[in-house]
């Protein structure tokens, strides 16, 4: 007996416990009495307004998009007042929490967001609602919400911008006289996650205000608002825009040390310059608002296209200069070929043909095949030949000579574009950029 005894009471078990879910319990609608009250109208009905503080903890700043201009936040918002008419007996004095059912059944501030797009409150497992009442009637109703809601964004210096949005809280039917929305607890009152990140944007800061806001029709209301700084990524943008720029413009210089009689190379290269310069500016207004201003990036952009369609037109002028000084440069050596023909003495055309007023003594003589060694070896026709040339350029008028070599200097001339082109084009894209860089950064 005494074993038996000793096992029984070792073993927890074999006592008997209450089951409580058996026992019989209050109702909650008859504990907060909800029956006994008409929760379609506020607390103190007709009294002063009623003061609902606001705390706000944002759960993720999902994405913000430039084109719709709207940012997209999950938060908990939670919402505190008083209603004595929920006030129950307690001994402890606990609260009791519930969940979504119960909202429906009582009184809660009617809070929208001002200016949102898409709004929704979670939903898995069941909704994201909490309502906590305690004993003297104070409420706390939290719901976790995702929210899109527009945001004016100011693109005058993208991509080094910084933007300030702003999520705003409101009541919808309530004016100021009724109901008095305020922070809880001042800047305080919105909490952040550390880990909240964004792929294009540093988030500087949040912080929250209060205002009145009027409507005309209605009235006064009260709002709070959500404020929080975003400054972009630069690097981004310095790697798929700038970067591909600059070289573009970089390569279109090429084409001043390119031959400036090889034309298909010039051209196409400066085509091809033109073209990739037109892609990336087309690709950079692809994922922007169609806005009626100027962007940084919009002045960068046409400021390289301008260089590389300079480069383009530079090399026009070069191969235009160049084909009107060799028309000129072709008459002159018609009118020298026409004042050596009465003198040629017999000369073969092939040889008078090579020979014009714009070649020097010994540069006839090479091209006619004479060399200063191979005179004393010539026959006396080929001798005779060779002084009736030398006298053809000889007696040539001066005038002609000078006209000559003046054509001569001014087609050279025509090289000294690309020759300043090499210098002028990269000191004045660095300046710009030095420009550029200084104002916008």
């Amino acid at each position: 007996c005494c074993c038996k005894h000793s096992r029984e009471h070792l073993n927890p078990l074999s006592k008997k416990v209450a089951d409580g879910t058996k026992s019989k319990k209050v109702k909650t609608s008859h504990l907060l009495r909800i029956d006994d009250h008409d929760f379609t109208m506020r607390p103190a009905f007709a009294g002063p307004a009623v003061p609902v503080g606001v705390d706000v903890q944002v759960e993720s700043l999902d994405s913000i998009s430039e084109v719709d201009m709207d940012f997209t936040m999950t938060l908990y918002l939670r919402h505190y007042w008083k209603d004595e008419r929920l006030a129950f007996p307690s001994t402890t004095n606990k609260s009791m929490t519930f969940d979504g059912r119960l909202v429906k059944k009582i009184w809660v501030p009617d809070v929208f967001f001002v200016h949102s797009k898409r709004s929704f409150i979670h939903d898995t497992t069941t909704d994201n609602i909490m309502l906590r009442v305690f004993p003297d009637g104070h409420v706390l109703y939290s719901l976790r919400v995702t929210v899109t809601a527009a945001c004016n964004m100011d693109f005058s210096r993208f991509p080094l911008d910084s933007q300030t949005c702003t999520l705003e809280l409101e009541s919808y039917a309530y004016t100021d006289e009724d109901l008095m929305l305020y922070w809880k607890s001042g800047d305080e009152s919105l909490s952040t996650d550390d880990r909240i990140s964004l792929s294009q944007f540093l988030i500087q800061k949040f912080h929250t205000s209060s205002r009145l806001a009027f409507y005309s029709s209605t009235g006064w209301y009260n709002r709070l608002y959500i404020n929080f700084t975003l400054r972009r990524h630069i690097f981004f943008f310095l790697l798929q825009t700038y970067f591909p720029a600059t070289l573009m413009v970089m390569l279109s210089w090429v084409s001043f040390w390119i031959d400036r009689r090889a034309v298909p190379a010039r051209v196409s290269l400066g085509i091809t310059t033109v073209l990739t310069m037109s892609t990336i500016i087309t690709g950079v207004n692809a994922s922007m608002p169609r806005v009626s201003y100027i962007k940084a990036v919009d002045i960068y952009l046409w400021v390289s296209f301008v260089f590389v369609f300079l480069s383009v037109l530079e090399y026009a002028a070069v191969n235009y200069l160049t084909t009107v000084r060799d028309g000129k440069d072709r008459k002159l050596r018609e009118k020298a070929r026409q004042q050596t023909l009465p003198c040629s003495c017999g000369m073969s055309h092939a040889r008078t043909m090579m020979l014009d007023g714009t070649y020097s003594e010994a540069d006839a003589n090479s091209l006619a095949g004479y060399t200063r060694a191979s005179v004393g070896a010539e026959d006396s026709s080929e001798k005779q030949e060779r002084m009736v040339v030398h006298l053809s350029m000889d007696n040539e008028p001066a005038g002609t000579k000078k006209k000559g070599l003046r054509g001569f200097r001014i087609i050279q001339n025509t090289h000294a574009i690309d020759t300043y082109s090499r210098m002028i084009f990269p000191g004045a894209y660095i300046l710009f950029n030095l420009v550029y860089w200084c104002v916008y950064c």
